[in-house]
Order: C-alpha cells, then sequence, then structure tokens
C-alpha cells in the first residue's frame, strides 16, 4: 500500500473508533417485540449476527426497517434466514419464514418485494431476495432436519429458473425480461452453487469490470447504466458494494479473482459510497458500513485477510454508531461469507 493509501486508511479507522466511541449504540427506534435483547457494544461488535437479529426481527418474524419507516422487504427476510442459519438459530430461522410464507409468498412461490401497513405494496419478486431465501432454505433443512425446508427451497429455485433468467443471464425479476435490466449485485455464484442454478453465476460481469471499473448499481445487458427510470448516471452505490462479498465468497476461483481486482480501487475511502465507476468518491459519497463491507470482501479476495478483518471490524463498529438495518445486515452477512465457514464449505 502506499503511503498516502497507508495516511486515508488509518485516518478511516481512526474517525470510525471516534464516532463510536462518542455516539455510543445510539439505538434505534423500536417496534413492539423487537426491541434489543440486552446488547451491549462488545456485543455488537463482535457478534453482528446476532444483534441484526436481536434488533430488527419482531417476534412474529417480521424483519422491520426501522430506519426507513417500519417497512418490511423480502431482502430483509432473506438476509435474517441466511443469518439464523448460520449460527444455528432454529427457533428465529422458522419465525422469520413462518411470517415471509405467509405474508409475502404468492401464488406461484416467488415472494413479493415490498411490505408496508399490514399488506403487500408491491408485489414483483426481487431475484436476489429469492435467491438468498432458497438458499437459505435448502442449508435449513440439511442442519435443522426439516424436509418441508428443502421443498420450499425447491419450490424458489422453480419460479427463479422459469421467471428470472433470460438468455443465461440473471433478470432483477419478471419486469426485466424485455429489456434486459440487469443488476450486477444480485449475482451469487455460491447460492447458484449451492441451488443448481448456473445462470446464477457471474456471467457478464466481467464485461462490466473491464479496465479496473467498479460496478455499477443497475446494467441494461452489458452497459453500466443508473437506476431503471431514475435518469441518473452510473455509479458504484449501495446495491453494488454487495458485490465484492458475494464474488468473493465464490467457490470459483474466476469469481474471486474478479473480486481481487477491485481491491486496487476500493482501499482507497474504503468506507465511502456512492463512487463514480473509476473509484472517485461524488459529492454525496458517506461513510457507510455496507461500503466497508464491500472493501471487505475485495481484500479478502485479494489475499490482505488482516485488512478484510479490519474493515468488517470498522463496518460493526460504525453500525454500532449509526445504527441501520442495512449496514447492521451486511456487518452480519459480509462476516459469516467471508471469515466464518457456518455458511458452507467450497
Amino acid at each position: 500500500m502506499s503511503r498516502r493509501a497507508l495516511v486515508t486508511f488509518l485516518a478511516l479507522v481512526a474517525f470510525v473508533a471516534l464516532a463510536a466511541g462518542t455516539a455510543g449504540c445510539g439505538g434505534a427506534a423500536s417496534d413492539a417485540g423487537s426491541s434489543p435483547r440486552g446488547e451491549t457494544a462488545a456485543t455488537a461488535t463482535h457478534d453482528p449476527s446476532r444483534r441484526f437479529l436481536a434488533r430488527y426481527v419482531a417476534q412474529d418474524g417480521r424483519v422491520v426497517r426501522h430506519d426507513q419507516g417500519g417497512d418490511t422487504v423480502s431482502e430483509g427476510q432473506a438476509y435474517a434466514m441466511l443469518i439464523a442459519v448460520a449460527i444455528r438459530d432454529r427457533a428465529t430461522f422458522a419465525r422469520v419464514w413462518r411470517w415471509t410464507r405467509r405474508e409475502l409468498q404468492r401464488a406461484d412461490g416467488a415472494l413479493a418485494w415490498h411490505w408496508r401497513d399490514g399488506r403487500i405494496v408491491d408485489p414483483q419478486p426481487a431475484t436476489d431476495a429469492d435467491l438468498d431465501a432458497a438458499r437459505a432454505l435448502r442449508l435449513a433443512a440439511q442442519r435443522f432436519d426439516v424436509p418441508a425446508y428443502a421443498r420450499a427451497s425447491r419450490r424458489l429455485v422453480r419460479v427463479i429458473r422459469r421467471d428470472m433468467v433470460a438468455d443465461g443471464r440473471l433478470l432483477p425479476g419478471p419486469w426485466a425480461r424485455e429489456d434486459r435490466w440487469f443488476n450486477p449485485s444480485y449475482v451469487s455464484p455460491r447460492a447458484a452453487r449451492t441451488l443448481g442454478l448456473d445462470a446464477a453465476r457471474a456471467r457478464g460481469i466481467r464485461v462490466l469490470l473491464r479496465g479496473g471499473k467498479l460496478p455499477p448499481d443497475w446494467a441494461r445487458e452489458d452497459r453500466p447504466t443508473g437506476a431503471p427510470r431514475s435518469g441518473k448516471p452510473p455509479a458504484y452505490g449501495y446495491d453494488a458494494v454487495r458485490l465484492p462479498v458475494r464474488l468473493a465468497e465464490s467457490c470459483e476461483r474466476a469469481d474471486r479473482a474478479l473480486a481481487a481486482r477491485l481491491w486496487r480501487t476500493l482501499h482507497r475511502n474504503a468506507g465511502r459510497v456512492p463512487r463514480a465507476l473509476d473509484g472517485a468518491p461524488l459529492p454525496n459519497a458517506d461513510l457507510h458500513p455496507v461500503a466497508l463491507v464491500g472493501a471487505a470482501g475485495a481484500a479478502h479476495a485479494a489475499g490482505a485477510r488482516g485488512h478484510a478483518r479490519r474493515l468488517l471490524t470498522l463496518a460493526a463498529r460504525r453500525d454500532d454508531a449509526h445504527p441501520t438495518y442495512y449496514g447492521a445486515a451486511w456487518a452480519a452477512l459480509g462476516r459469516e461469507m467471508l471469515i466464518t465457514r457456518r455458511l458452507g464449505r467450497c
């Protein structure tokens, strides 16, 4: 690492440590039945998986986005299922899946992505959530010896294969079939391996990363774009930060090599997002835990394991100081996917 990059990294460490020390746990407003269960700053830093489940999973199994108006998305339910199966929390897994199946599962088996105020407000499925949920169900069937989970996983896989794949590419949802929209961070090579879904592998991503570019949040076929109907230019933002982690946990060497190539760019201003695709922070860039986790994925794939662990610790501390649903989820998932082997071995 260059002297300038080292200074930047140390400054980031000092900033986050100061924020954690002055802001404390700073808990978000809780819905009934979902308040933290005796967590401490030490617990939050060293066990982000239990912290996420304690803070965001309500007693009925709903994952509450406290900082986003108290709504629920299928992504969050799937995250909680992955985290619960990783730490072998059978009871929490059962609660979360029960609520998901009752409130979000459509007649065709896919999960409606958005729920608010007691009802589904958008019935479209989000492919990443369905992939993560199917992976979690497959693992839970094995670990908890519940055949019904395996059947539920197979049902999700069938609808993904039928409605969310076109021309060998994973679509963000059935709505994107005609226009060929693509969200790189929805690709999960590890889920693909677990579920036998070749189309969920990293096909198409290599083109987007040519020339050392960061991945965009969205693309249309092989061209980086802004989000659909947003009119904004392409950016490495809150979606794309997940891709280095998903590639780094892959069992395929080529996928990990793609993640490793991103480390040279991501180690600079590691916690800042969004950024231009050349790595420059955009004017509204913020220090966010999920960006630190994304950089940790790239570091891990590049063999910089010490950097990866430090970045994950910084992410947990940052979320401890300024809690968010998304930051907490990825502080937990990053650790489970990169450091532990609790989501399975290759």
